[in-house]
């Protein structure tokens, strides 16, 4: 939807608040800096509980830590990182947060006549997500009104597909992504693939709760309605979020050596116990048993679900051992797919930037630098337009 520009002199408070927003992202970007040095020191040095309180125990840290320490706590104030883990995300809560204000600015820049994306999307991308709902109860106290049918009403094509997905609480936007993806035309299973196999057990049993909250309706249920056989079954183990906890190291090898036996060792394939021990076993015990299973089976055990099973099973069972490995190097990957083939998948775009934009983004740049040979940032840059590439961009947070 094409909304005509305002004049400068129609909106006088504009280039003030771009200035302003302007300035605070720069900030943040400074502070990200700071914090990747940080948590890059602290896991060199075992020193990963990273708090301001360890500045004052600078007899037993690395010099190293004490001065990006000192950085952050400059930058970002004691109540930040005062006995919490840093965040790898790219958004965070902003400091000095006014939701009253916030929801003045959304208010001017979608009054009269046009619409201000700059100002939404340079506000709402530098809030987080507990920052945005304080902005939207904010909004309707003073005005009276939804601000996400306001949004919806003001943009248009995909920056209102982000915007909205931006404004929707983590569950209840992966629950809402689960029920398109069965209720739609079709099942959309790399959804139901790409949820299910990256999120914490805490997580999908709160993404079922919302989902029945929300949907009146059970997600167990109603995926068993839409998928059948082994892919049915492994869906139905992560939906129930109850992986062990921990390394068994008494089962590593038997684990490597039943995977063998049940694949490459005999004619024919054993889903079944490809299923129960990658649905059920610990990320941490399962990087063990991948590593055993190579010194028996002499290649890695991707390699051996692609030559054993097809299909939707094996999109299941290789994200689950991508997802053991590494979540960051997992979402780099279906971020590569998204934007890198004929034509861009912008849904699948849009629901990693914004759903792992405070959780692991900076792990995910990285990863993806290191997989690719260039920046995410770029790549965003080459493949998206106007003002729904200016968001993702601010989602990603900075180039490599």
């Amino acid at each position: 939807m094409a909304h005509p520009r305002k004049t400068p002199d129609e909106i006088p408070y504009r280039r003030k608040t771009s200035a302003n927003e302007f300035e605070l992202l720069s900030i943040n970007h400074q502070l990200e800096d700071i914090v990747s040095s940080v948590i890059t020191i602290a896991r060199e040095t075992h020193y990963w509980t990273v708090g301001v309180d360890i500045l004052d125990k600078t007899q037993k840290a690395p010099p190293a830590l004490v001065t990006a320490l000192s950085a952050a706590h400059r930058w970002a104030g004691t109540e930040a990182y005062n006995g919490k883990m840093a965040t790898r995300g790219s958004v965070r809560p902003f400091q000095n947060f006014n939701a009253k204000q916030d929801a003045e600015v959304l208010h001017k820049a979608m009054k009269g006549i046009g619409t201000d994306e700059d100002a939404i999307l340079m506000l709402l991308a530098a809030r987080c997500n507990d920052q945005r709902q304080l902005i939207k109860a904010a909004f309707k106290k003073a005005y009276g009104k939804d601000l996400v049918k306001e949004l919806k009403s003001e943009l248009g094509g995909k920056f209102e597909d982000l915007v909205v997905a931006l404004m929707t609480p983590p569950i209840s936007y992966d629950a809402n992504e689960l029920r398109k993806a069965i209720k739609g035309a079709g099942t959309d299973d790399k959804v139901l693939i790409e949820i299910l196999a990256s999120r914490t057990g805490d997580q999908i049993k709160d993404i079922i709760k919302a989902y029945k909250k929300e949907h009146s309706g059970k997600l167990e249920k109603d995926i068993m309605g839409d998928t059948s056989g082994h892919y049915q079954r492994i869906l139905v183990i992560l939906l129930q979020g109850n992986r062990e906890e921990g390394v068994d190291e008494s089962r590593v090898e038997k684990d490597a050596k039943e995977l063998f036996a049940a694949g490459e060792e005999k004619f024919g394939t054993d889903e079944d116990k490809f299923i129960n021990i990658l649905g059920n076993r610990s990320a941490e015990h399962l990087r063990k048993v991948f590593d055993a299973y190579k010194k028996i089976a002499g290649c890695d055990i991707e390699e051996s679900i692609k030559g054993e099973t097809s299909g939707n099973l094996e999109s299941t069972l290789l994200a689950v051992v991508k997802c053991a490995r590494s979540v960051p190097a997992f979402f780099a990957e279906c971020l590569r797919e998204s934007m890198r083939r004929a034509g861009t998948d912008d849904d699948t775009l849009i629901r990693i930037m914004v759903s792992r934009s405070e959780v692991d983004m900076l792990d995910i740049r990285a990863e993806y630098k290191k997989m690719y040979g260039e920046s995410l940032y770029r790549t965003i840059q080459e493949d998206t337009a106007g003002d729904y590439r200016k968001a993702l961009l601010y989602l990603c947070g900075g180039d490599d």
